[in-house]
């Protein structure tokens, strides 16, 4: 059974944790403790989604023996030591979870509650010239820490500054303030905790020169034909994802390069951890080609000076770009810088900004507790087959589409459901989101048989990942029916679909693919479409569907010719009949319905009737699969030496001479 004080610590660590007014990345941390153990956030959990599990239990009597220990006077020695250390306290020998490294400072504080925060108008006070001034005049009970590297330094220097308050105070201070990093507040109680936070809070807002209120503005358009060539540019190591955002708050800082120059280092040692410590600026230009040409020259001399790409890009008249090995990376990026441009507007009330020296800045970005902990909040320590590429699946709501996506995602894409269907792609969206992974998957309402539709749905996927490398058209829709029962407007909107929609996906799809290649010639990109048996058979009552699938085949093989120079690859899989989707199997308008009405199987009675003659047809003995289907849509993706294939998938009831 938990106890009661645990439930409390998981309580109050997801009511500051779910939101990013108080901690940015999964940041922060919580305990609690009594006279024996103490309970305290893991590196690389999360304070929002937190249970029980979370906590790693440290013995409070091996602790106690740190704080007295004499360690190396090496940095790095010294922190592995301090590690090693603080394993050796866990109370489970066992136990996986990597201890914080501000264990034993929670350890010395006199509360069985301690929650420590980066809340944005906080560190806009600590972040500030007249920090130390302002927070003696509105908090004088609370402890003031300069400056300090994070790890067993900070302890011993807090350790040393609480001695000092005892011996002033006769208690322990209940607010300690650090200096660029953020806040601590210790109390026995999780009310107590929250009433201090909100006495803080008020305090500081109640001394701003003026409230901030941030307001959504759209992405340019024009960002289509930049952020891709941006992304091929810093893609030479390996696939990345870019993310682009808007906002007010964004425009205060891209105006020029003195706006620019408030947010042009580091505030906090996070900010490091996700960001890196150098950002890169350009002041647009008149044109896209221009503001590409300009980033492409910004990128080189950035590099060379830094040895790195940057993670933060700010485009005036554009937004902020995040630059990450996956979309988590990229848009934890952006959260983390744009929390330091709240900092920095918050600091004009408090003196100007004071930001980190280039020594402090050094220290973080070689300590090792830090680079582990941004591998964690990023999720940069697993890669899978497609990692960081972009996808956009027609038709993926359901059927073949939804166990496409499904795939893709599994093995690390980025993908987009293009479907008609809201409500199922939302369905499916959440479900694939909700593992917390490295990638993304995102709904755009699409009509495939509308250019204008394709043509947004390809916008709005760069602007959401900054590229496009697999445009898997699969939308379809089929009507049975002879000559005599066809009509013209049934015929015109299956062949809309099925046909034109192919085109239209090609077309918007391509675009992109191209501007890629321009700024990488070693990137590859993918057009798939699924196609059908039927279109390498002709199909009885079946014409119109058919008649789009064997045009398909002559798309996919112009569309080849044309394409490949710009290493752009374009297959058609052609699957046998997925019995188990609804296309087939939808009890009021599946093809076995809907063969059985026609009459299109002699002496069909029932809908089974209909099945076993269609089984009987294959001589595997069973229809096609997602995973049959997946199989032949990975090979094509992986082989650079051959486009222009119709591949059949049909358990050998066809088979190409």
């Amino acid at each position: 059974m938990i106890k009661r004080e645990i439930e409390d610590l998981v309580e109050i660590s997801r009511f500051y944790g779910v939101s990013s007014d108080y901690v940015i990345a999964g940041g922060g941390n919580t305990s609690w403790k009594d006279k024996e153990e103490l309970w305290i956030k893991a590196s690389g959990t999360s304070l929002g989604f937190i249970d029980h599990k979370g906590f790693a239990v440290m013995r409070r009597d091996l602790l106690k023996k740190m704080n007295h220990k004499k360690y190396s006077s090496d940095p790095d020695e010294r922190e592995k030591q301090v590690k090693a250390d603080l394993s050796s306290s866990c109370a489970d020998p066992e136990s996986k979870l990597r201890p914080s490294v501000e264990t034993n400072l929670h350890d010395i504080i006199g509360y069985s509650f301690v929650v420590h925060l980066h809340p944005a108008v906080v560190n806009g006070l600590m972040c500030s010239r007249d920090s130390r001034l302002v927070a003696s005049e509105l908090f004088p009970k609370a402890l003031y820490v300069p400056y300090t590297d994070p790890g067993y330094t900070l302890f011993c220097k807090v350790y040393d500054e609480i001695k000092k308050y005892r011996d002033n105070y006769n208690y322990d201070p209940k607010v300690i303030f650090l200096e660029n990093h953020g806040v601590f507040v210790a109390a026995n109680t999780i009310d107590e905790v929250k009433k201090i936070y909100s006495d803080i809070f008020s305090k500081i807002e109640a001394r701003l020169d003026q409230q901030l209120v941030i307001l959504d503005k759209p992405v340019p358009e024009e960002v289509t034909r930049i952020i891709p060539a941006v992304r091929m540019m810093v893609s030479t190591d390996s696939l990345k994802t870019v993310v682009i955002r808007h906002n007010t708050l964004i425009a205060n800082f891209y105006q020029n390069k003195e706006s620019f120059a408030r947010v042009a280092a580091p505030f906090t040692p996070d900010i490091i951890v996700y960001c890196k410590s150098a950002y890169l600026y350009s002041e647009g230009g008149d044109s896209p080609e221009e503001i590409t040409a300009s980033v492409r020259e910004s990128l080189s001399a950035f590099m060379e000076e830094n040895g790195y790409y940057p993670r933060i890009m700010l485009i005036k008249g554009y937004g902020l770009v995040g630059i990450g090995d996956s979309w988590r990376s990229a848009s934890t990026s952006l959260d983390v810088f744009e929390d330091l441009m709240k900092i920095s507007w918050y600091t004009k009330s408090f003196g100007g900004p004071r930001f980190m020296s280039s020594e402090q800045i050094s220290f973080i970005d070689n300590w090792e507790v830090e680079n582990y902990r941004r591998q964690m909040a990023t999720g940069d320590l697993r890669k899978n087959v497609m990692s960081g590429r972009i996808a956009i699946v027609t038709g993926g709501a359901m059927g073949f589409g939804a166990g496409i996506v499904s795939s893709l995602y599994g093995e690390g894409a980025n993908v987009v459901i293009a479907d008609i269907n809201e409500e199922e792609s939302i369905r499916r969206v959440d479900k694939l989101n909700s593992n917390g992974g490295n990638n993304r998957a995102v709904f755009i309402k699409a009509d495939a048989g509308n250019p204008s539709s394709v043509a947004s749905l390809v916008s709005e996927t760069v602007k959401f990942y900054g590229g496009l490398d697999l445009m898997v058209s699969n939308a379809g829709i089929l009507y049975a029916g002879g000559l005599d029962e066809m009509s013209e407007e049934v015929f015109e909107r299956v062949t809309r679909v099925n046909y034109s929609g192919y085109f239209h996906c090609a077309k918007y799809a391509s675009a992109v693919m191209k501007l890629q290649f321009e700024y990488n010639n070693m990137h590859f990109s993918d057009i798939i479409q699924i196609n059908s048996k039927s279109g390498l058979k002709g199909s009885n009552k079946n014409f119109a569907y058919a008649g789009g699938k064997f045009g398909g085949i002559g798309l996919t093989q112009s569309f080849a010719l044309e394409l490949m120079p710009f290493n752009i690859k374009v297959n058609s899989i052609c699957p046998g009949n997925f019995f188990e989707g609804p296309l087939w199997s939808d009890p009021e308008n599946g093809l076995f319905i809907q063969y059985l009405r026609a009459g299109k199987v002699p002496g069909a009675k029932t809908i089974d009737d209909v099945k076993r003659y269609y089984e009987s047809q294959v001589p595997a003995g069973r229809g096609c699969r997602v995973e049959d289907i997946m199989k032949a849509v990975f090979y094509v993706i992986d082989q650079k030496y051959e486009t222009g294939q119709a591949v059949p998938v049909t358990g050998g009831q066809n088979m190409l001479h």
